[in-house]
């Protein structure tokens, strides 16, 4: 009995994880019983008969994994199933009556992202009111209270709010189905057991990637079909999951990541900062581990999920970084929100309103309620410009007007998409700050050098005059960086001056080949170092903000934050150098590896994975069972959770 107990009840400290082998024990019985569903070739009814056995074989299969994953909240999965399936019903059934129709779509996301509110932000909601008016409320779980009423008294605590695992994920799945349905884009589902099954495809549920209906309904009614290469793929992108996650991620996080973060001021600043960046290299080889196993577990299965990382750290600017990294979330916030807000081609009421709502906010909550004059100013100057290019622009839409539009709507879709990763002020912060990014780069890229070369230059005179004055850390970081960036961009000023004003040298650069080659070469690993350099620095409020009690979040992610801050700006005692890289050298040189593997061209990536799928089968098992004997090595005395299963 305890056994089947430890088998089929939930255990809230020994979650159900790709990296544990009570995981591949589970998934080798569910295979079997899965191969005995599809191991007949069958043609017509019996066929599709076949393929919905399957497919609701597999439904209860995830709601089970779910249940293992998170208890009792599989009760808030199968309430956003059934109501999203029926509303889409509705949707599509009333589609000639526009009014209702829109009402029925209101209600679907307000029920939704009520949820999510509820269990994500209530802390953060709560904390922000008593900030502002000086009230001493406190959550309160309303479920946990119904739920004492149907079972023993005091069983579920009522004043804490637990996080279900995945529910941002399952949530904009079903958001953007019924939206899609709304649009017209797909039909709904006949079958509350299909759509179950697409909701909960447990490979991706709890950290995605977010499937859209319209890719991955028609594989539902697909038979099953695994070749022999498809088989080695699969194989291979499991394997790879597992490394990165174990090997890379976990190894960092327990050697160096967590030590420094949990406690910075015990750590110089080259430690923090060695810190930071190996952070980098862990949150993406957690994050993009486990797609790779939900990728090959749903391959194994006959199903194809979309792409969610595409080497992210060889993007040259911060708009090629977000549209290689976590692909489907990207893809999600342009079309349900970036789009609506009018992306490119208008600001209208959603664009105000955020801005606006962001402006009364930060200075709400920062106490400095002189901020308001400067919001104020800047979303008149914003409406000012935009009438003045409207104006000019005759009725067509010009090239500064795209920028504008651009600009605004993805900043605001940037702060929304941080506030998705988590209910604290430094997700918001870090989405604000992508967002910085990203309109200084879009602003950079279409000025004259000579205004380039002037603005660095003047940024790095303001910064070391306010370093004399007042040399705080923070501004010591920001000066470093801001040197060197300048010393590179005055190196490609005299280079752009010189190939404009020298027929002699122009004509030497075109007609030398190599150096034109030499040239390019540099510019892009230049323009990846700033872009990783960017992303690394903004990672600083993402890992702060993470791992936390929800009641405590803000304050203790601010402290982490600045600390690590203080610590790199500070003075640096560099006779650590040497004795760190000696000790740490494993660390070291995983991190060195794991980048160096990263900025591998794409066509080498792809030639080692068709290589290891058409091993023969006996070289194909030595090859696995090296790789786990290997993988398994670095196995920590603790698993570690997947980072984004808290989202």
């Amino acid at each position: 009995m305890e056994f089947f107990r430890h088998i089929f009840a939930f255990d809230q400290d020994s979650p159900l994880l790709f990296t544990q082998f009570y995981f591949w024990a589970f998934f080798a019985l569910v295979y079997a019983l899965f191969a005995l569903i599809i191991q007949y070739r069958c043609k017509g009814e019996q066929s599709r008969r076949r393929m919905h056995m399957r497919n609701v074989y597999l439904m209860f299969v995830s709601w089970f994994f779910y249940y293992k994953t998170s208890g009792l909240f599989l009760l808030i999965l199968l309430f956003v199933t059934m109501s999203d399936w029926t509303i889409a019903r509705l949707i599509y059934h009333y589609r000639e009556r526009l009014t209702l129709k829109k009402a029925l779509l209101v209600c679907s996301i307000a029920i939704d992202l009520g949820l999510l509110a509820y269990f994500k932000y209530a802390y953060f909601f709560t904390n922000m009111v008593n900030d502002i008016l000086g009230t001493q409320f406190q959550v309160f779980d309303i479920f946990a209270y119904i739920g004492n009423g149907f079972a023993e008294k005091g069983r579920f605590m009522v004043d804490t709010i637990v996080l279900p695992v995945g529910i941002s994920f399952f949530i904009f799945q079903v958001i953007s189905y019924t939206t899609d349905v709304y649009r017209g884009h797909i039909k709904p589902l006949k079958n509350p057991l299909d759509f179950g099954f697409y909701v909960a495809f447990f490979p991706q549920l709890v950290a995605g990637p977010i499937v859209r209906a319209a890719t991955f309904i028609p594989q539902l009614y697909k038979p099953f079909f695994l070749g022999r290469r498809q088989f080695g793929i699969a194989v291979f992108w499991i394997l790879n999951g597992l490394a990165k996650k174990i090997i890379l991620s976990d190894y960092l996080a327990v050697n160096i990541i967590d030590r420094v973060f949990n406690n910075p001021l015990l750590f110089s600043g080259f430690e923090n900062l060695f810190a930071l960046f190996a952070y980098s290299m862990q949150v993406y080889a957690d994050f993009s581990g486990y797609t790779d196993i939900a990728i090959g577990v749903a391959m194994l299965m006959g199903f194809y999920l979309p792409k969610n990382f595409d080497s992210p750290y060889k993007s040259q600017n911060p708009q090629e970084f977000w549209r290689r990294w976590h692909i489907s979330l990207g893809s999600w916030l342009k079309s349900y929100l970036y789009i609506p807000l009018g992306g490119n081609r208008k600001v209208g009421f959603g664009t105000y309103f955020w801005l606006t709502t962001i402006g009364l906010i930060t200075t709400v909550l920062t106490g400095w309620w002189w901020m308001l004059l400067p919001f104020g100013v800047l979303i008149v100057a914003i409406t000012v410009y935009n009438i003045y290019l409207t104006a000019q622009a005759n009725g067509k839409l010009s090239a500064k007007q795209k920028l504008l539009y651009s600009n605004l709507n993805s900043f605001i879709t940037q702060i929304l998409g941080g506030l998705w990763h988590g209910a604290s002020w430094n997700f918001v912060i870090w989405g604000g700050i992508n967002g910085i990014g990203m309109i200084v780069n879009k602003i950079w890229r279409v000025l004259h050098w000579h205004w380039r070369f002037c603005l660095m230059s003047a940024g790095l005179l303001a910064l070391l005059i306010w370093h004399l004055v007042d040399p705080l850390p923070v501004i010591n970081m920001f000066a470093v960086w801001t040197g060197i960036v300048w010393v590179v961009t005055a190196v490609r000023y005299v280079y752009w001056i010189l190939g404009r004003r020298s027929s002699a040298v122009s004509l030497r650069i075109a007609a030398n080949s190599q150096w034109k080659k030499a040239t390019k070469m540099l510019s892009v690993a230049w323009a990846i170092v700033q872009t990783f350099t960017f992303i690394t620095f903004t990672r600083l409020f993402f890992r702060s903000g993470s791992n936390l009690d929800p009641a405590t979040a803000n304050k203790e992610a601010w402290e982490t934050a600045k600390n690590m801050v203080n610590q790199i700006g500070g003075a640096w005692d560099n006779s650590v150098i040497g004795p760190f890289c000696h000790e740490f050298r494993a660390v070291v040189w995983a991190f060195v590896l794991g980048m160096i593997i990263h900025w591998l061209p794409a066509k080498w990536k792809q030639w080692y994975r068709l290589y290891f799928a058409q091993l023969p089968m006996p070289m194909m098992v030595a090859a696995v069972v090296l790789a786990i004997i290997v993988i398994y090595q670095f196995v920590s005395a603790e698993m570690q959770p997947f980072i984004y299963f808290q989202f």
